[in-house]
């Protein structure tokens, strides 16, 4: 297939894509798909990016308007490129983060379009590659690449009450409290954005009730350094696989504010009402598991337990890292831990609006192709599919815990683009009989 001029495309508003031919065609032009374009530009593989909105839509409209990174701008970002008007240990706001990818691609020259959505991809019958209908067009492609991330679709889960009155919205759609109808608000789901949204609201006069799940609960920082500089020490970041029964861990960790780590008996004595996991709705009544201390144990036990491997790292190098013994001191117990709410009528509560802050689902509806188990989950290995010329890029544990990061999505894509060029390298080869005929 031919290739394509390599040259930064945005679509016009009068531009219309005829039939296109390509080597390898990357849906998605979020912080997975800049980084793919990088390293496919790095070896020579011709290619062509197609994004549906702008470049990294997501952080600029798909969350809420104080949401800043949760890693500091020193870890979360690409190896070309820093944040240039970023103190490297504050936390980016979310339009400069997609200000940033905005910028890298503009560096690396990525031929990204804006504007195009693709509608479906399907593998050719009797000759190699896929046909890829779009919004402007048809691409014919030898390998596409899913690069659409892991926040496709929020997730609301099927217990949500469906005759109240009550304003329900995911996460996703939260902007700020302003835009809260009066009285009280219950939050489900203890994860970094459930935890900060929360916080934002309760700070802003709202009455909060937040239900809290399993969890991990990282410091934000211990002995002078942030947690993401721990995990990458201690290995960590590279750990491939979920520990059983961990699969549904949410990890409660904040940039907010300069950056600080997540306490729920803080929150509980600063005024946030904590009730265990979300069980079931029964008209204005909600019921709650009798969970709540057991998981606040839970991440206690690994927060405490990070502690512990930085202490032995440091004594282990001989490191001059003040020590920070205040760190392992524990509030106690709020009464809302220690005489636990199970029910809770939402009328007497005073709650006018449930924020469901529980997670997200990947949508592959468009990808036609047999590179899904039963339960449409992609089946890969390190974002190399099961279905020869398609690939996957940006999702949680692709290859280790940092794959959905951005500096693990970058080098995740490397081993991707890697493994593209060496099949073309395949494709490229010439018999000695070939070779003898053409010279």
């Amino acid at each position: 297939m031919t290739a394509l001029n390599q040259t930064a495309i945005q679509k016009d508003t009068d531009m219309t894509v005829e039939k296109i031919e390509i080597d390898t065609l990357v849906v998605g032009a979020g912080q997975a798909g800049v980084a793919m374009s990088e390293h496919l530009g790095k070896l020579g593989v011709p290619h062509l990016v197609l994004e549906r909105n702008r470049i990294a839509e997501k952080w600029r409209t798909g969350r809420w308007d104080s949401l800043v990174a949760n890693g500091p701008a020193w870890h979360d970002r690409f190896p070309g490129l820093d944040f240039d008007d970023v103190d490297p240990d504050a936390f980016a706001p979310k339009e400069r983060v997609a200000d940033y990818f905005e910028a890298y691609a503009k560096h690396i020259n990525a031929p990204i379009r804006t504007g195009v959505e693709v509608k479906s991809v399907n593998r050719n019958t009797g000759r190699p590659g896929f046909t890829i209908e779009t919004s402007e067009g048809v691409i014919e492609a030898n390998r596409v690449v899913a690069a659409t991330g892991p926040f496709q679709h929020p997730v609301i889960p099927p217990i949500a009450p469906s005759d109240t009155n009550i304003t329900q919205m995911h996460s996703a759609e939260y902007r700020n409290p302003e835009l809260l109808p009066e009285g009280a608000v219950l939050v489900v789901g203890a994860g970094s954005s459930g935890v900060q949204i929360a916080d934002e609201l309760q700070r802003a006069g709202k009455q909060v009730y937040l239900s809290v799940g399993a969890h991990d609960r990282p410091p934000r920082a211990y002995r002078k350094r942030d947690f993401c500089w721990w995990l990458g020490v201690l290995g960590g970041w590279d750990a491939e696989g979920l520990a059983p029964g961990t699969e549904h861990v949410t990890i409660a960790v904040s940039g907010a504010r300069g950056g600080h780590t997540v306490d729920f008996r803080g929150l509980a004595h600063q005024g946030v009402t904590l009730v265990g996991l979300t069980k079931s709705f029964n008209g204005n009544l909600v019921s709650f598991q009798e969970d709540l201390a057991s998981n606040l144990a839970r991440g206690d036990e690994n927060y405490l337990g990070l502690l512990d491997a930085a202490d032995a790292y440091i004594a282990r190098n001989g490191l001059d890292l003040p020590p920070e013994p205040q760190a392992r001191n524990r509030l106690p117990d709020p009464d809302c831990v220690t005489h636990p709410i199970l029910e809770l009528d939402l009328a007497q509560a005073g709650i006018s609006t449930i924020i469901w802050a529980t997670g997200f689902a990947t949508d592959y509806s468009w990808l036609n192709v047999n590179a899904f188990d039963d339960n449409g989950k992609p089946q890969h290995q390190r974002g190399v599919s099961c279905e020869p010329g398609i690939y996957f890029v940006g999702l949680p544990w692709l290859s280790r815990r940092g794959s959905s990061f951005i500096w693990g999505v970058w080098h995740d894509a490397k081993h991707i683009a890697g493994h593209i060029a060496t099949q073309r390298s395949y494709l490229a080869y010439r018999d000695a009989t070939q070779r003898q005929t053409e010279s």
